[in-house]
Formats: C-alpha cells, sequence, structure tokens
C-alpha cells in the first residue's frame, strides 16, 4: 500500500524543487541582462573613442562566466530530473574529471602505474557503487582505510623509489579531495530525516547553492570594498571584506532557504556559516596546492572557471562535514 502522506510530501518537495530552479534561472537572467547591458555600454563607449580594452576582458569574463553558470544549472536541473540514479551517475563523473585535472598536474612515474588504475577504475566506480546501494559504513571507510594500506603496496610493484612518499601522499590526497569528499554530496540522498522523506535532493540543492553563492558573494564584495589581502601569497584576490562580506550574505541567503530543507532559518543559518567557512578554507587549500605545481587554474574544462577542480573546490571541502552534521543531528541511524 502507498502512503498518502508520502504522496503528500513527495508532491510538495516536486513544488519546492520547481520553485527553486525558478528561482535560479531568474537570477541567471537577471545577471545575464545586466553582463549585455554593461557590453553594450562599453560598446557605445568605444564608439566614441575611449579606450576600454581592460574593462571590455572583464565584462568578457563576466559574460563567459554566466553562460557557464547556465549550462551547469542546466546539467544539475537534468541529473535532477533523473532521480537518484541520475544524481550519483553525475558526481561519479565529477568525481572522474577532478581526479583526472588532479593527478595530471601532479608529477607521476611508471612505478605509479597499478596504483592509478586501481584508484580510476575500482576505488572511485567501488565508491560511487557503496553510496548506490546505501552502504555507510565502507564508503566512510574505503579511501581512507583499505585505499590509503592497498595503494602504496601497489605503487611499491614497480620498485621505483623516486619521489616515492611524494608519489603515495598524491594518489591518497586526489582520492580524498576528488572522490570521497565529493562522494558524500550524492550521499544526502541517503539520509533518513523524519518528516524529510523524499526531500533530500533539497539538501544537495542547499549545499551546492550555499557554497557557490559564498564564492560567487565573497568575489563581489572583494571588488566593491576588498582592501586587506587574507592570503596573498595562497591567493592574491581573496580579501578580508571580501570574505566576510561573502560568508555572511551567503549564510543569510542559507537562512532564508530554510523551507527547501528540514531545518529551522536558525538552523539553516548555522549550517550555511559552516559550510561557507569550511568552503573558504577549502578553497585556500587548493589554491596552496596550485601555486606548489606552479599554476594558476586546475584546467580549461569550463569556460570563464578554469577546471572541475577550480568550480568544486570549496564544495570539496564543505560537502563532508555538511553531511555528517546533518547525519549527526537531524537524521536517524539507518
Amino acid at each position: 500500500m502507498i502512503d498518502s502522506a508520502s504522496i503528500t510530501h513527495s508532491g510538495f518537495t516536486g513544488s519546492r524543487m520547481q520553485w527553486l530552479f525558478l528561482g535560479i534561472a531568474g537570477v541567471l537572467l537577471l545577471a545575464t541582462l545586466v553582463a549585455e547591458f554593461l557590453r553594450w555600454r562599453l560598446h557605445g563607449n568605444q564608439r566614441a573613442g575611449l579606450d576600454l580594452e581592460r574593462s571590455r576582458g572583464v565584462i568578457d569574463n563576466l559574460v563567459a562566466r554566466i553562460r557557464a553558470w547556465w549550462l551547469m544549472a542546466a546539467l544539475v536541473g537534468a541529473a535532477f530530473a533523473l532521480g537518484r540514479v541520475g544524481v550519483i551517475v553525475f558526481f561519479a563523473l565529477v568525481s572522474l574529471f577532478a581526479l583526472r585535472e588532479f593527478i595530471t598536474l601532479t608529477p607521476t612515474r611508471r612505478g605509479d602505474y597499478w596504483a592509478l588504475v586501481a584508484a580510476f577504475y575500482v576505488v572511485l566506480p567501488w565508491q560511487y557503487w557503496l553510496v548506490y546501494t546505501g552502504w555507510y559504513g565502507l564508503a566512510t571507510l574505503l579511501i581512507p582505510v583499505y585505499a590509503f594500506l592497498f595503494l602504496p603496496i601497489l605503487a611499491t610493484s614497480g620498485g621505483d623509489t623516486t619521489r616515492y612518499l611524494e608519489r603515495a601522499a598524491k594518489v591518497q590526497w586526489g582520492l580524498m579531495i576528488c572522490v570521497y569528499c565529493i562522494s558524500h554530496v550524492p550521499a544526502l540522498l541517503n539520509l533518513k530525516i523524519p518528516g524529510f522523506e523524499g526531500g533530500n535532493l533539497l539538501l544537495i540543492a542547499f549545499l551546492v547553492i550555499v557554497v557557490q553563492s559564498s564564492d560567487v558573494l565573497q568575489y563581489v564584495w572583494g571588488k566593491l570594498a576588498g582592501k586587506r589581502l587574507v592570503a596573498p601569497k595562497l591567493s592574491p584576490s581573496k580579501t578580508l571584506e571580501g570574505f566576510v562580506g561573502g560568508v555572511l550574505s551567503a549564510t543569510a541567503l542559507g537562512a532564508a532557504l530554510w523551507w527547501i530543507t528540514p531545518f529551522t532559518p536558525l538552523q539553516a543559518a548555522g549550517m550555511a556559516l559552516v559550510v561557507n567557512l569550511m568552503g573558504f578554507y577549502g578553497g585556500l587549500v587548493m589554491s596552496a596546492i596550485k601555486r606548489d605545481r606552479g599554476i594558476k587554474d586546475w584546467g580549461h574544462m569550463i569556460e570563464g572557471h578554469g577546471g572541475m577542480l577550480d568550480r568544486l573546490d570549496s564544495v570539496c571541502f564543505a560537502a563532508p562535514v555538511f553531511f555528517h552534521f546533518t547525519r549527526y543531528w537531524f537524521a536517524v541511524p539507518g
């Protein structure tokens, strides 16, 4: 027998999802109109003979970023429309591209071959299969325990000791950041939260929207009022004013989105604050790795944004904390 209350709740969740995506589309449409207006005005000023080459570069980059946001929103929306399997497959592919970027930009040797084969073709799909089956215990242990122990063993099979510690750590870091951390996003679908049955997709939407909005708002506040650099050697563009303004603004947004979560407005604000802080420091950590490698971006996969990891660095650090906070405080065991 199908529970009528379950049907009602599912319909309510679908309604909230529709309103949420309409809101996202409205924000992106407004951003598109503003960017096109700025480009039109710049074109008029250039016709008047003004030299605005730098401004044109900034606006062109803004337009490219907004177009990429449209594409990313469409892809996420398509994954959501396909349901649980679609979301898990989507984030598995995200992990695959992210891990490829990470490994490509770090040194490898012939002796790493079997460890890398296992990382890409065994550990990654196994982790997402565990998410699909809802096997929480093994999903939390596979990479930090078993992959941590066995992949270095595989790396010794070739007898290559040159930079062995660095090479082993690189594979471990890649799996932890690109696979383990990101897999906590679709793992939110497995949580059983009383009174929130069928609404777990909205938890994913809350996490992604809040963390990504924090990145954008930190950039905006930094441009408007940024003066003091937070970590000039790690990320020359991050300012204290941008950090405070962006985190607080995104936290307020999280509180405003309480209606798509099982949280009260105050709880939603607290969760948003935590993930925004984790996202900010995650961005610094990933920037430190890029500086160590001597690169600006992880790749060129997303126009105006860089690579997959450039867009998801904050989500990588925020997702596990959000998952475990939600599981511990709001979900029931199972």
